[in-house]
């Protein structure tokens, strides 16, 4: 069943559940209806499209769901289209909301999340004197609830940056660790793409003269406005982030071979003296200077131990070892 509930609600309280019939959604003044549906099939659909007079432009939008968040205006009626997105492992999975809202009713159609509007309803339904507002304050919370569950999004990309980012001024990252970046990063650019026309959708509830909406209620919308820019500021932070931490990641990393091929080239030109000395020596020639002296051979192995030291200290000032 995708009704998921439909309750009548007069004077801001709840008095009857409304099934899809006609007497079910038979409505008396100052009442207002408000029917959420998930995954509706088009029967169900178009019943309400019939007794509400859905346009069909929307009915048909909100049947297929592949939609950038929008508002449109049919007539009286006002059409407005949101994403709900959460983090899954390293991707973030989106689902659609569409919401058909007129004078007397508010029909919310969910697709793809998983998350239910229970708790804002409960919530809602908790304050009589502001769902008295009518299905123009329905709208606002459904869409202050969706944007609401973006920032634990942010939270959780925040963590696994700053994370990412200590293990970078501690070790090489691993290519598990580069490939996650890049991932968190192609997320975010495609959470924007859904944050800036979000954005656009609260500021014209906001400041346009629509159809269903009172005066006292747009500057709710204000509210809703704020929470995505703040969003999508942190987003880009966390963009510029994940950017730096790559960058600070390659610096280090240069930074380490520098100090490696130091090391590698302090200890090869140590090696070279005795290296050096012992092929001198090892070349059997017959007449070779002191090779018939008796402390030759103590001589020649105190020349190496002077050199090599010498060397290493040398190296050891010079901070290459």
């Amino acid at each position: 069943m995708t009704v998921v509930s439909a309750y009548v609600y007069r004077k801001g309280r709840r008095v009857r559940a409304a099934p899809l019939t006609e007497a079910g959604l038979a409505l008396r003044a100052g009442e207002f209806v408000w029917i959420g549906l998930y995954e509706p099939d088009e029967t169900e659909l178009r019943l309400l499209a019939q007794k509400f007079r859905l346009h069909p432009l929307a009915v048909e939008d909100a049947l297929t769901a592949h939609q950038l968040p929008k508002v449109e205006v049919y007539g009286h009626e006002l059409f407005v289209v949101a994403h709900t997105a959460e983090l899954v492992g390293d991707q973030i999975h989106y689902g659609e909301t569409h919401i058909f809202m007129g004078k007397s009713y508010v029909v919310s159609v969910r697709h793809g999340s998983a998350r239910s509007y229970k708790d804002l309803r409960a919530h809602l339904e908790a304050s009589p004197a502001l769902l008295e507002h009518g299905p123009d304050y329905v709208l606002h919370g459904i869409l202050d609830f969706i944007v609401d569950g973006y920032m634990p999004i942010v939270e959780d990309i925040e963590e696994e940056v700053l994370a990412t980012e200590a293990r970078a001024l501690d070790a090489f990252l691993s290519r598990a660790d580069v490939r996650r970046i890049f991932t968190l990063r192609r997320e975010l650019m495609r959470f924007r793409r859904i944050l800036s026309p979000m954005e656009e959708v609260a500021s014209r509830l906001e400041h346009l003269n629509l159809p269903g909406l009172d005066a006292e209620v747009r500057p709710y919308f204000r509210d809703v406005s704020d929470h995505v820019r703040r969003v999508l500021t942190r987003v880009e932070g966390l963009r510029d982030g994940l950017s730096s931490v790559f960058e600070v990641s390659n610096l280090l990393e240069q930074q380490r071979q520098g100090v490696i091929t130091r090391k590698l080239a302090a200890w090869a030109a140590i090696l070279a003296v005795p290296t050096a000395i012992a092929g001198i020596y090892g070349m059997n020639f017959q007449f070779m200077p002191e090779l018939h002296w008796r402390l030759g051979y103590p001589a020649t192995l105190s020349a190496i131990a002077a050199l090599c030291g010498g060397l290493f200290v040398a190296f050891k000032r010079s901070g290459w070892l």
